[in-house]
């Protein structure tokens, strides 16, 4: 045993060591003197395997191979931030707070919004157990070998009290002088420099080496903890607080990297200090994210389909250059939207090399008098997309022409529609121009649809090009034989294509029904319509007054609807996708204790509990035949409170005599015969 407590010994001073070093930044040994010690353990941890630890700093090292990145979906969904650009956008973010929780007493914790790739790490017992990235929100892919390989994260966590299981959000990030580094030794050797360091993090955690990702001197930052069920903290700032006592690099209170504010004046005096100072970080950022300190708060204000009410991004000015419009080319979309492209004299705009721009519509170009030749003012739109903002008119060119708008498809020679009331022109050549098609068939092998591996989108082109396939039915059709011929096809992509083709007839109703391209249903759309129909059959009988009467379901998305399954095309379609296994029904979940107590009866929970947790409340009145509203209204029948209720929903329930009932009172008419 004397051997297992010398290498114990070691990892725990390497992992000090390496604690010192990337997350405090200061080292107490020389890189050689930590070189000595690895070498030390790494030579008894060879001669003695049976002491082997996933979690020893000896696997930082990396040297795992990974091929094939397992799709992992997060027991926490991962939410987006909806953004902001002014102060005045926060005043009303504030506001809308406001009407949900009354007129309390708000502090906001305040952080840098990092530019780089989103991670979710789970820890359990305090040691490293999977890693995923954001992928979509509900899954994504596990990269724990390689975000191993970040000193910057613990694989043991430090001192005591931490939960038992929780995930921490993070982000990856490439420092600049690593950046630099890595691009002048491409520039060195002929290769073309990487374009900016938050795709070159964000590839860098999918690559199958992960000896090469180590190399890369990636750090990581964290800022988020989520699914506790035993926390020791009750505020954002006290969760950051917890996460360094731990081991995590969290944003630096002592450098100003996070502030808590006392109230909104103070947001604005973080916002205006980083906007000047944010070229001094030694990493990109593009704004700022405030979020609602207390954690009962953040509970009470919840989440939309896409982003937290309680948090936003409050994003830099984005930044502006001048060159010149060589060209205008046009797009085809899946729906046969024409996107008209601007194509740019090369420049370099916040960090990346930008060639191209969109121009919107034809209403965009007629608005700004876009011409080609023009010198034109470009931004990136929230630093993500660049777009053309204005035009420089007094480098206008004296033979310069007005900009007419193409009047037929630029693929199929379809003359163009434009329909009463909306901004694009559309092909209407659905069935037979190329770019739709190929289009509606990448929708449908996307992450979110239909999920399909070993299947891209370059390769759909290829099968449409080659014959192979006119619309997604066909692609359960394909065989090995069929695809091998193809360009850049071997033997063992060709049957991974095939497979995946054959595993996605296992993928859900509601991801299946978001597949089809149905025109306006997105993915909580095609949820809402799946919950409510259960099946196919019954969603393509539903009149267009039927879906208007389901809950969120506008006349427009309702029209849409209709018109798919009016068309022969698509009926046929969806027949030979039911023969292939398709799953075009809701596979419902069995629950034992499930009764229908409570059916017809809208609950709105609100509050802190100390029985349940408030998804399990939520969970409970869904199994028992009852609803979950969002917000209480005179449709209403029950206010489920708990510690901490929203003082406007208090007064709110009470002028509308709508009962409030205990976690305890809800248990009792659970029980209830």
């Amino acid at each position: 045993m004397a051997v297992l407590k010398t290498i114990q010994k070691l990892r725990d001073e390497l992992n000090l060591h390496n604690y010192n070093y990337y997350v405090l930044d200061n080292p107490t040994i020389s890189d050689y003197e930590f070189d000595i010690k690895l070498k030390e353990l790494q030579d008894l941890e060879n001669m003695h395997p049976e002491f082997f630890d996933a979690n020893s700093p000896t696997q930082r090292v990396g040297g795992t191979i990974t091929k094939n990145f397992q799709t992992v979906a997060h027991t926490h969904r991962m939410y987006s931030l909806d953004n902001s650009y002014s102060k005045e956008d926060l005043l009303d973010w504030e506001n809308r707070i406001q009407k949900v929780l009354g007129n309390v007493d708000l502090q906001y914790t305040c952080e840098l919004k990092y530019d780089g790739a989103s991670i979710s790490i789970t820890y359990e017992n305090g040691k490293l157990v999977r890693a995923v990235t954001r992928g979509d929100g509900f899954q994504g892919d596990d990269v724990t070998n390689n975000i191993k390989t970040i000193r910057s994260i613990p694989l043991q966590l430090k001192g005591e009290g931490y939960p038992d299981k929780f995930d921490i959000r993070g982000e990856i990030i490439l420092p600049l002088v690593e950046f630099e580094k890595m691009n002048q030794e491409l520039i060195e050797i002929g290769e073309t420099p990487y374009s900016n360091p938050r795709n070159t993090a964000s590839g860098s955690l999918k690559l199958q080496d992960s000896a090469e990702v180590g190399k890369r001197k990636l750090s990581c930052l964290l800022y988020f903890l989520a699914g506790a069920s035993n926390m020791c903290w009750s505020s954002q700032h006290e969760a950051l607080e917890c996460a360094k006592n731990w081991g995590f690099k969290v944003p630096d209170k002592e450098k100003y990297q996070y502030k808590f504010a006392s109230g909104m004046d103070q947001v604005f005096e973080f916002i205006d200090y980083w906007d000047v100072h944010r070229h001094d970080l030694p990493y990109e950022t593009d704004g700022v994210v405030i979020k609602v300190d207390k954690c009962y708060y953040q509970d009470e204000l919840g989440y939309t389909a896409k982003s937290p009410r309680w948090a936003i991004a409050y994003k830099f000015k984005a930044e502006q250059v001048a060159t010149k419009l060589n060209s205008i080319s046009y797009q085809v979309g899946r729906t046969g939207a024409i996107t008209p492209v601007a194509n740019l004299e090369p420049v370099q705009l916040a960090g990346t090399i930008v060639k191209r721009a969109s121009l919107h519509n034809a209403d965009q170009i007629e608005k700004l008098d876009i011409r080609i030749g023009d010198t034109v003012f470009v931004e990136k739109g929230g630093e993500i997309i660049p777009k053309i903002i204005a035009v420089d008119l007094s480098k206008r060119p004296e033979d310069s022409k007005i900009t007419d708008y193409i009047t037929h498809c630029p693929e199929c020679n379809s003359e163009l529609v434009r329909n009463e009331g909306e901004a694009n022109h559309y092909c209407p050549n659905f069935y037979g121009c190329p770019p739709q098609i190929i289009g509606r068939i990448q929708h449908f092998i996307s992450r979110k649809a239909m999920d399909i591996e070993g299947l891209g989108g370059e390769t759909v082109a290829l099968l449409y090009n080659n014959h192979l396939v006119q619309n997604y039915a066909d692609l359960y059709e394909l065989k090995v034989e069929d695809i091998l011929p193809l360009e850049r096809m071997a033997q063992k992509s060709a049957e991974n294509l095939v497979n995946g083709v054959k595993k996605s007839t296992l993928i859900p109703f509601e991801s299946v029904l978001y597949a089809l391209g149905i025109r306006y249903v997105g993915e909580t759309v095609a949820k809402k319509l799946a919950k409510h129909y259960k099946n196919i059959e019954a969603l393509s009988q539903a009149t267009l007054m039927d879906l208007i009467l389901v809950d969120e379901i506008g006349e427009r998305i309702a029209q849409s609807v209709v018109e798919f399954f009016e068309k022969e095309e698509n009926k046929i379609i969806i027949q030979r996708l039911k023969q292939y296994g398709v799953q075009f029904e809701i596979v419902e979940k069995i629950n034992l204790n499930a009764t229908n107590k409570l059916e017809g009866k809208i609950f709105v929970v609100s509050g802190v509990f100390t029985q349940f947790s408030r998804e399990e409340l939520k969970t409970a009145i869904e199994d028992n035949g009852g609803k979950v509203g969002s917000s209480i209204s005179s449709k209403t029948d029950y206010v489920v409170a708990g510690d901490n209720m929203g003082p406007a929903k208090l007064d709110k329930a009470n002028k509308l005599n709508i009962p409030i009932i205990s976690e305890s009172d809800f248990m009792v008419m659970l029980t209830e015969n």
